[in-house]
């Protein structure tokens, strides 16, 4: 299997799952009229054939490991349940985010679920896997979580009618990233093994486990949707145009070519190892990027107050000061 040999290959991959995470969700950009749970199920084939492809490409490539096929037909049973049982971790936290939002808005989903999101999932990795410099990387995840409070509030100030905060949406909100900084190094847990089965077979049994856990909890949230909408309407996933379907599709594999450039990044063969709590961290900077994506693309922001604005690029600032931090750690 391909495994990336330098620190500056690895540093790409990093950002390339930055990308990734911060970019798939422009896919429903492109469903006016979809419902999310009907686009998730398009969106969770997507991811699983991504994997497929990642594994007979570049997880056959090279000479750092066994095969795809070898690392499948060696899997140990715990290092499969590890990897199944943290895509069910994320399936069930990304469901609840996307409804948080839906209840009150990126302004209180993003800074509780984000934000939890990479201190836990930064805390725990690193506690699994020691590696880096971890005053480095405790700042520049620090200053992330700063960029990412930052990042809510200007949404909050462009709104002309903010919705309002519900103990609903913040018990989704933590719920959800908890969950989301859970994921992370229990899907990774066989990764920090030199026998484990590496990260292009951990991918394809985290999207086993994240296909898995979408049919029961999936179906429940369109029966009883907790953004308060009326149920979801099944009929209406065989209606959708075919465009719509194929931009779920997209979505679940820009998200998975963003997973399997992190976990290859994590176990990268360097002198000093990278380690997975700093490949989590920067992938985590995706909400620099949905943040670009809405500013510069879809114009969110045209008409928002100057205060606005202001907080957005103190949120550059922040974003860019604490990626670079973390993007040091593993080399002092």
């Amino acid at each position: 299997m391909f495994l990336p040999e330098t620190y500056q290959a690895a540093l790409f991959l990093m950002l390339l799952s930055m990308i990734c995470w911060g970019s798939w969700a422009n896919a429903l950009k492109l469903c006016p009229g979809f419902r999310v749970q009907l686009f998730y199920w398009d969106y969770t084939l997507g991811l699983l054939l991504a994997t497929l492809v990642w594994g007979v490409t570049a997880g056959s490539l090279g000479h750092a490991g066994p095969s795809f096929i070898d690392s499948l037909a060696h899997a140990q049973p715990r290092a499969i349940l590890f990897a199944l049982c943290g895509g069910v971790v994320f399936n069930v936290a990304n469901l609840l985010l996307v409804a948080a939002i839906e209840v009150a808005g990126l302004a209180v989903a993003f800074p509780v679920g984000i934000g939890l999101a990479l201190v836990i999932g930064a805390v725990s990795s690193y506690l699994i896997a020691p590696a880096a410099n971890p005053l480095l990387l405790f700042t520049g995840v620090a200053l992330v979580s700063v960029a990412i409070v930052l990042d809510a509030a200007a949404y909050r100030k462009r709104e002309a009618t903010a919705k309002a905060t519900t103990t609903r949406a913040i018990v989704l909100s933590s719920v959800a990233g908890v969950l989301m900084g859970g994921w992370y190094p229990i899907a990774t847990h066989a990764l920090a093994r030199d026998t484990g089965p590496g990260p292009y077979a951990i991918a394809l049994f985290f999207a086993l486990g994240v296909l898995l856990s979408t049919v029961p909890a999936n179906l429940l949230l369109m029966a009883k949707p907790l953004d308060g909408k009326p149920p979801v309407d099944g009929s209406g996933y065989g209606r959708a145009p075919l465009g719509w379907h194929m931009a779920g599709i997209l979505g679940g594999a820009i998200w998975c070519v963003g997973a399997v450039a992190n976990f290859i990044a994590s176990v990268a063969h360097l002198a000093k190892p990278i380690g997975p709590a700093v490949s989590y961290s920067i992938g985590q900077g995706a909400t620099m990027i949905s943040a670009c994506w809405g500013v510069f693309v879809w114009r969110e922001f045209a008409g928002a107050p100057r205060s606005a604005k202001l907080l957005l690029f103190f949120m550059f600032v922040f974003f860019a000061l604490g990626l670079c931090a973390i993007a040091l750690a593993p080399l002092y």
